[in-house]
């Protein structure tokens, strides 16, 4: 018989020991309990006395144990948890969802999983597959435009799902957003009742922002303007992507009066380009943004730009999953938070 090859790093005596997982005997072990009532410590405390979850609660922290939640899962048919998708992390407009999403689901007692889909190429079937995979308790999806594959996979997967961040009367399941072709038609009014007759605009070159581009050289169209220029920036949009903007939008068209970007980074980069040339913001230039960031109202000058409230879709999202997962009836799968625009001193 053949002797085992041994690790020419380690003589047997120093070879390092694997460390052994803990498992809920041990537990059981530590707290002078059965492993069934360890269980319904872990997962259901409520029916467990007081002094008896005590003693559990100390074992774990012994034995750092971490429970199973995919086996328990499995034999209550509920995973406790919520899976999203947001096109960037790096994008500061949908950290206010996700932190109310978060705090939301965690009061009712689940827990989210985050997915980065990207934009341009989007990674979003590849995330889903994934994630149905799992067999999560809901999905949260930024945006209504998914690739046939992909709804194909979600409803048949029968997960609840909420799309967000954007408005269809035709959701795959329940949404929870607004409608990006009135924000391009409100904000090219607002610059025109503004007396501004030269607009144009910066987006980032993703789906949603093209739509409001859109909407907005149409309004522009038949208040009687000429075609407004759209320079579009990669997305995620960035200050210097702005800065880069305006200097291509001037050079197209001096005269530009007013531009309205697709996101209050964007803006901001405008906003620092336009000081460098000493471009005077708002006699000269106005300049909106979207998103109405913590900063935007204390730039100089502070930031005019649209507002969505991020909070309340994710609390509505959280809701429409925790619904749904508990078995309670939506009826309304569909809810219009609407957007404002904040008005300040850059237009």
């Amino acid at each position: 018989m053949s002797t085992p090859p041994t690790d020419p790093k380690f003589p047997p005596a120093e070879r390092p020991v694997r460390p052994r997982r803990a498992t809920v005997n041990d537990v059981a072990r530590i707290a002078g309990v059965s492993a069934m009532t360890v269980s319904r410590a872990v997962n259901k405390p409520d029916q467990v006395p007081a002094a008896t979850l005590e003693k559990v609660r100390k074992a774990i922290a012994a034995t750092g144990y971490v429970p199973n939640l995919l086996a328990g899962g499995l034999r209550s048919n509920k995973s406790r948890l919520v899976a999203a998708v947001i096109p960037t992390l790096s994008g500061p407009v949908f950290l206010e969802t996700v932190e109310s999403l978060t705090a939301a689901l965690a009061a009712k007692g689940y827990q989210l999983m985050l997915g980065q889909s990207g934009y341009k190429e989007s990674r979003e079937d590849d995330l889903l597959d994934a994630i149905i995979g799992r067999r999560p308790d809901g999905i949260v999806l930024t945006g209504i435009s998914h690739t046939d594959e992909g709804r194909q996979r979600l409803l048949a997967s029968g997960i609840p799902i909420v799309e967000t961040w954007d408005l269809t009367p035709d959701p795959l399941d329940m949404l929870v957003g607004f409608s990006h072709v009135d924000v391009g038609r409100a904000v090219c009014q607002f610059l025109h009742d503004h007396g501004r007759r030269r607009i144009a605009l910066i987006g980032g070159d993703d789906e949603r922002s093209h739509r409001r581009n859109a909407a907005f050289v149409q309004r522009a169209l038949e208040l009687g303007h000429a075609e407004p220029i759209v320079h579009l920036v990669p997305a995620p949009t960035t200050l210097a992507s702005g800065r880069r903007g305006l200097r291509t939008l001037l050079e197209q068209d001096p005269a530009t009066d007013a531009i309205f970007c697709s996101s209050d980074l964007l803006a901001l980069g405008v906003l620092i380009e336009a000081q460098s040339q000493g471009i005077d913001v708002p006699g000269r230039l106005g300049v909106m943004g979207f998103g109405d960031l913590s900063m935007s109202g204390d730039l100089h000058p502070a930031l005019t730009t649209v507002r969505v409230d991020g909070s309340r879709i994710g609390q509505q999202a959280a809701q429409f999953i925790v619904d749904r997962a508990e078995g309670r009836d939506v009826a309304t799968r569909v809810v219009d938070i609407g957007f404002s625009i904040v008005e300040r001193d850059s237009v």
